[in-house]
């Protein structure tokens, strides 16, 4: 990817190596897995060529959905993220609106949730099931800082490691594109 295409995050799309697992912050609630992924571009510009098209194209596919809720919320541009629930067990239940993330001291509640999989209004997994969504948060969290994800009651305070790994990933990707990606 050309250089110009950094000019909105600073950072080179095309160039990252980093996997979804690395950015994601899990949590384990009782009978499932709960995952969350930024869809900010300065952290997603950082995954694989093929896992940053794929939460691009997340993105883009949902624009519709995504403009509709920017509008009814006072066209303040949100904060998007990847949201997926794993069933470890049979039946079991989930409330997707209580994902609060805190960031600067401040929590932040989904304005809206976009889901990906059929079944998700059911708020219901089965064993191995996983279902999914795009969450839509008011636009003032920073990921760029410690934040911390809440869900039923658990929390996860990781994005300060995965911070490092970011920061980390961020220089190598600049040295990359600086060498034409060799």
């Amino acid at each position: 990817m050309p250089l110009e295409d950094s000019a909105i995050t600073g950072i080179p799309a095309g160039y990252g190596s980093l996997r979804q697992d690395d950015i994601a912050i899990r949590l384990e609630p009782e009978g499932m897995i709960v995952r969350a992924i930024p869809l900010n571009e300065s952290v997603i510009r950082l995954l694989t060529p093929d896992s940053y098209r794929a939460l691009r194209d997340l993105e883009e596919s949902n624009r519709r959905a995504i403009d509709a809720i920017t509008r009814r919320s006072g066209n303040r541009a949100p904060d998007l993220w990847y949201v997926s629930f794993y069933g470890l067990e049979e039946n079991v239940r989930f409330s997707p609106m209580d994902l609060t993330i805190t960031s600067g001291g401040q929590d932040f509640r989904p304005i809206d949730v976009i889901p990906l999989s059929t079944g998700f209004g059911e708020q219901r997994l089965h064993q191995r099931e996983t279902q999914s969504a795009v969450y839509v948060y008011p636009g003032d969290i920073d990921v760029d800082h410690p934040l911390t994800v809440t869900f039923q009651g658990l929390q996860s305070s990781v994005w300060e490691l995965v911070l490092q790994r970011i920061e980390r990933e961020r220089a190598l990707v600049r040295a990359r594109a600086l060498r034409g990606g060799s």
